[in-house]
C-alpha cells in the first residue's frame, strides 16, 4: 500500500503518526482516506478540489503537476510539501 508522509505541523491530527499506509490509486483517494481516519486533515491539505496555494505533492520522489490526481503505485512515498520560491 502507499505510504504517505504526514507533514510535522498537521502530525497533530494523526496522533503524532509520520507515516500512514493507505489504499489507494491516486493523491485525491489517498487524502479521503486520510481524512476519514484522521477528520480535518484534508482542510488542511486542499482548497476545493486543488491541493491548497503553497503545497506541492511529491509522489515517489518526483514532484508531479497532476496534483490530486497523480498516480499511485502499490509501493509509492506521498510527500506534502511546501513550495520553495526563489532566484
Amino acid at each position: 500500500m502507499p505510504t504517505v508522509f504526514i507533514p510535522a505541523q498537521l502530525r497533530g491530527l494523526t496522533s503524532g503518526q509520520a507515516q500512514v499506509e493507505v489504499a489507494a490509486t491516486t493523491v485525491a483517494e489517498a487524502i479521503a482516506q486520510l481524512d476519514e481516519q484522521f477528520p480535518g486533515i484534508r482542510a488542511r491539505l486542499c482548497q476545493g478540489e486543488n491541493l491548497i496555494p503553497g503545497l506541492q505533492v511529491s509522489v515517489d520522489d518526483r514532484f508531479t503537476r497532476q496534483g490530486l490526481s497523480a498516480r499511485l503505485q502499490a509501493a509509492s512515498e506521498v510527500h506534502f510539501l511546501p513550495v520553495i520560491g526563489g532566484g
